[in-house]
């Protein structure tokens, strides 16, 4: 019944973070994943006519006496761009290329905890078996003349299948996602009725938390503290407070929202000061 009446509930998902919260994340859509597929394409599809003309010119310049080491330079700035694009765009705090951000999606952990680096470059680096081997073996059959109709319809039929992957099961997993044990939702941005940066620092004023209770939690658990207070859901931010404070031995009663808002303004500016030294906890259980 709550899909007849709400189609997205469907694609709604449990996300339950280390802390016991469950966020419930809405799955991407497929049209959401082309377009940002499809902006990113064309921003490294530019980014790759500017290194070529780079190339060239450096080529030109000597003369083009270096051909052979200049096809392995151009080679090499390929393979890195179309998977170090996706691989560091997705590591960053928000884990979203720019498509991603545009058509206003991201990718998480299916698991709740924090995204790795290990699942990022699995997923991205089995785009490579799924698009651009497929795409590579058409691209060198027709430069040697030599395609046939078998080779292409193979090639082709390689590509679609992984291509239209996720519409064929419920999460919309593509083959990387299955590997990486990620998914890609919306990135919902709720405005808040209140001003949450305005009021965490007011409320910061009227609690007095050591550097040994912010040392308690990283980034991750920063970012997850903004989505529970965004929502603004009670039970949540109930949780959360208990949480956080049996965690960091807080004594002391005061209402949920601002004990949340003070310890988050805390929590934020503890970590903006130590990045500035190069100092950056990724989460409670980074040291």
């Amino acid at each position: 019944m709550a899909s007849r009446f709400n189609p997205r509930a469907k694609f709604e998902r449990p996300f339950v973070t280390p802390e016991g919260i469950d966020l419930k994340l809405v799955i991407a859509t497929g049209g959401q994943r082309t377009g940002a597929f499809l902006i990113d394409a064309v921003i490294q599809i530019v980014t790759l006519l500017l290194f070529s003309a780079l190339v060239g010119a450096l080529l030109a310049a000597f003369g083009f006496q270096k051909v052979e080491y200049a096809g392995v330079v151009w080679l090499l700035g390929f393979f890195l761009l179309r998977n170090g694009y996706f691989i560091a765009f997705e590591l960053s705090e928000r884990a979203a290329t720019p498509g991603k951000r545009m058509t206003g999606i991201r990718v998480v952990a299916r698991d709740g905890g924090r995204l790795t680096g290990d699942a990022v470059i699995a997923r991205n680096l089995l785009r490579e078996i799924e698009i651009f081997l497929p795409l590579s073996f058409l691209g060198y059959q027709a430069a040697e003349d030599s395609s046939s109709a078998a080779a292409t319809l193979v090639g082709l039929g390689w590509a679609l299948l992984f291509a239209f992957f996720p519409l064929f099961n419920r999460d919309r997993l593509r083959a990387g996602d299955m590997i990486a044990g990620t998914w890609v939702v919306e990135a919902r941005r709720n405005k808040l009725g209140r001003n949450l940066v305005a009021e965490a620092e007011q409320n910061q004023n009227r609690f007095d938390f050591t550097e040994e209770q912010l040392d308690a939690y990283g980034v991750f658990e920063l970012q997850t503290l903004e989505n529970v207070l965004r929502r603004n859901d009670p039970q949540a931010m109930a949780t959360v407070a208990q949480t956080i404070q049996h965690k960091i031995g807080w004594q002391g009663y005061a209402h949920d929202y601002d004990f949340l808002t003070a310890y988050y303004a805390a929590l934020r500016g503890r970590l903006e000061r130590n990045l500035l030294f190069g100092k950056r906890r990724a989460d409670k259980y980074d040291s």
